[in-house]
């Protein structure tokens, strides 16, 4: 559906949210890079969340997954994610100067081995992260390692902020496939190829499966995992965690999880995800409804084909 078909009060407020999304762009870029990142992060936790809701999500999302949350770490959190995604969106439009500071990102991580052994061999390489931290360092520093590394997104929602959102993406590094039928026919290619590819795999799925995250059932897309076991790659949880000086990462390349099939595997990466997201809650992306679609009639269908697919693995 186009924007033009949208009803009218959330066309207008997807407009808003890209203006006022835009102004604070351009006036943080006016200021020196060490102050730009983590004035957005402040105007972003100020001003955006409140218009945007950001807070109320943030609430509802740790209540239902952490009920037992002190109220002091609440308010903590809903103070800090925000600032973590404006510092993530202001980063993207600072190509030159958040290239040449997340490419000499310290990269460790049992996964390295891996993922250097398929690369001689000329096999593709799937990581798959989630909105965490900032998967844009981690790209800028695998890239730096030597993985020309292609990415697979979903357009944003707010297709006002998608149309420039995509340009400043796709200026980190080439190539991105966006979700669609085209996308996945040139992402399709690109692994055929011996190509490394990165997915973010933490939204609500509506062709995904119904599997834990938090303790919960959270519609979970297998894309990620049938990928790597059609094209017999390594399947890498990769992640750029954000160092306590708020500009600089340490990118942490997990070992591949182990072959099987395509349900545990996923759930296995909701598992490393949560791990993360547990040890350093402010870095994820709490704003997202996530569990939104993990009970009711999408999750039943996606109930479906997980049995489907456990009978065909049986």
């Amino acid at each position: 559906m186009s924007p033009a078909n949208d009803p009218l009060p959330q066309r207008i407020g997807e407009y808003c949210v890209n203006l006022v999304l835009r102004a604070l762009i351009g006036l943080a870029q006016i200021l020196p890079y060490r102050w730009r990142i983590p004035t957005m992060g402040w105007l972003t936790t100020r001003l955006v969340a409140p218009v945007a809701g950001y807070a109320r999500r943030v609430r509802e999302n740790l209540a239902l997954v952490m009920p037992d949350m002190p109220e002091a770490d609440m308010r903590r959190l809903i103070r800090t994610v925000p600032d973590n995604a404006g510092r993530n969106i202001i980063e993207m439009y600072s190509t030159r100067a958040f290239t040449a500071r997340a490419r000499h990102s310290p990269v460790s991580g049992p996964g390295l081995d891996a993922i250097r052994a398929a690369r001689a061999e000329g096999r593709p390489v799937v990581f798959v992260t989630g909105h965490f931290g900032s998967f844009n360092a981690a790209r800028v520093a695998m890239i730096e390692h030597g993985f020309e590394m292609g990415g697979f997104y979903r357009p944003l929602k707010n297709r006002f902020f998608n149309r420039h959102y995509a340009d400043a993406m796709n200026a980190l590094s080439q190539p991105m496939f966006a979700q669609g039928k085209r996308g996945m026919v040139q992402m399709v290619k690109h692994l055929r190829g011996g190509g490394v590819l990165a997915i973010l795999n933490d939204l609500n799925a509506h062709d995904g499966v119904p599997l834990q995250f938090f303790g919960q059932p959270a519609l979970t897309s297998l894309v990620t995992a049938e990928l790597a076991l059609k094209f017999d790659a390594p399947l890498v949880p990769v992640w750029g965690i954000r160092q306590p000086d708020g500009l600089s990462f340490e990118v942490v390349v997990e070992a591949p999880i182990e072959p099987s099939d395509a349900i545990t595997m996923t759930q296995e990466f909701n598992d490393r995800l949560e791990a993360q997201v547990r040890a350093h809650p402010d870095q994820w992306f709490w704003i997202h409804r996530r569990w939104k679609d993990g009970t009711g009639h999408m999750a039943e269908r996606g109930a479906r084909r997980a049995a489907q697919i456990a009978d065909k693995s049986a």
